[in-house]
């Protein structure tokens, strides 16, 4: 993995070719797809470098995610049987609105991203 988070985590396109070749140089031998993967899928690969620094961090990160799926299944593991579907989509919805109540932080780059943002996306995000 630290070896492929070099393709995503380097300033400029070309470096991340570079990276992707030297990834393939170590891991081929013994995992040919993953490379294979990304080269064969470079052109929807590569759109991510034309954001700046700051929004391509945010792009990766998905820690924010990954939380809100553990606390979805911390809720769903305790009950092993649901009567009907509604039941469960009550029990996720109830849970969302409890777990999204705790989302009162900022981040310190905010503002940054943000404008970094309606540069890219002026039309699509309201004033």
């Amino acid at each position: 993995m630290a070896d492929l988070k070099k393709l995503y985590t380097v300033a400029a396109e070309e470096a991340a070719l570079d990276a992707l070749d030297e990834f393939a140089a170590i891991w081929d031998s013994k995992y040919p797809k993953i490379s294979k993967s990304w080269y064969d899928n470079w052109a929807n690969l590569s759109t991510y470098f034309k954001f700046p620094q700051e929004l391509r961090k945010l792009i990766y990160t998905t820690n924010a995610i990954e939380g809100f799926n553990r606390q979805l299944r911390k809720v769903t593991k305790t009950k092993s049987v649901f009567p009907t579907d509604d039941s469960l989509f009550k029990l996720l919805y109830l849970a969302m609105k409890d777990i999204t109540k705790k989302w009162t932080g900022r981040r310190q780059d905010w503002s940054q991203i943000y404008a970094q943002l309606v540069i890219y996306y002026g039309d699509r995000i309201p004033e």
